[in-house]
């Protein structure tokens, strides 16, 4: 899998409209300062990055919960707890890490068990009663209140505890430069580990539903005189994720604008677009899954 980034190339800076005279005899004397400004230049410079797919494993617990608190951002959600649980259950989920560099690579200073991304799923119902699992369920009905009619609510608060049912929570999250490609053979492998632990009877195996917490946001728009507000377009931070929201039976959106400065949380952003930052909440019937897989496969086969 390779992923394209931009370096910024911090360099000595020159005035492009002094040119150089090769015949001129000045001498700059040894003890004569040279100052020159920094400036910070844009490469567009492709850096061809190959990731692996890794079983999740205790050391990657600072790495993955870093990736949560960009989904979560200052929610009251014990993001520690919840990444303990999917270390836990590691027969489910994966990490994305950087495949092993050459020893010629010019690449030495890469981390080799730095988390890319992960993909995951916590089991809501079985879990019930734990710290992190509630907090959760309670964010996400706290939002649905505001966002939604008393009825919708009702609803998702009666999904979220029948225990006949179980309710899985889906978590893919990466950093924004990893390609949407990758998902594709993640959400692959997710969904042959669910079906491997629902026959062997292993936690988070029996799932009805998937519930989604996707970043999303929506350009900063200006209203024009005589021409109203114009449409806000939903953009997913995920792209791929456009497909889960497609298929999901409830679903509705909040503002995060006063928990960030930026739409896109990670080490990277789109070209200083204003973007006004969302969570949309999804809930996705698990017999829907072969739809969404279908339009992976069309869309994200590289």
């Amino acid at each position: 899998m390779a992923s394209f980034a931009k370096r910024r190339a911090v360099g000595m800076g020159k005035n492009p409209n002094e040119d150089e005279d090769d015949s001129s005899d000045e001498r700059l004397d040894d003890d004569e300062e040279v100052t020159s400004e920094e400036s910070d230049e844009e490469i567009n410079e492709e850096v061809v990055v190959d990731f692996e797919a890794h079983t999740i494993s205790v050391n990657d617990f600072n790495g993955m919960k870093k990736l949560l608190q960009q989904l979560f951002l200052k929610a009251h959600v014990n993001t520690s707890e919840l990444t303990d649980l999917m270390i836990q259950q590691n027969h489910i989920g994966s990490v994305i890490r950087q495949a092993e560099v050459p020893e010629d690579s010019d690449e030495d200073d890469s981390d080799p068990n730095e988390v890319f991304g992960f993909i995951s799923m916590i089991n809501l119902t079985e879990r019930k009663g734990v710290e992190c699992v509630e907090q959760i369920k309670e964010l996400i009905l706290a939002h649905c209140e505001k966002a939604c009619p008393p009825t919708v609510t009702e609803q998702l608060e009666k999904y979220l505890n029948d225990t006949a049912k179980p309710v899985g929570l889906l978590l893919s999250e990466r950093f924004i430069n990893v390609p949407p490609q990758i998902a594709l053979p993640l959400h692959t492998q997710l969904q042959e580990e669910i079906l491997d632990a629902q026959r062997t009877n292993k936690p988070s195996g029996k799932c009805h539903y998937f519930l989604m917490i996707s970043k999303t946001c929506k350009e900063v728009q200006k209203t024009i005189p005589n021409r109203g507000t114009p449409k806000e377009e939903m953009l997913f931070v995920n792209a791929e994720e456009e497909f889960f929201h497609e298929q999901a039976t409830m679903k509705f959106q909040y503002s995060v604008q006063d928990e960030t400065d930026s739409c896109l949380s990670g080490r990277w952003s789109f070209d200083d677009v204003p973007m006004k930052p969302y969570r949309t909440v999804m809930l996705i019937p698990m017999d829907r899954m072969g739809v969404i897989m279908d339009k992976l496969k069309q869309y994200l086969t590289i």
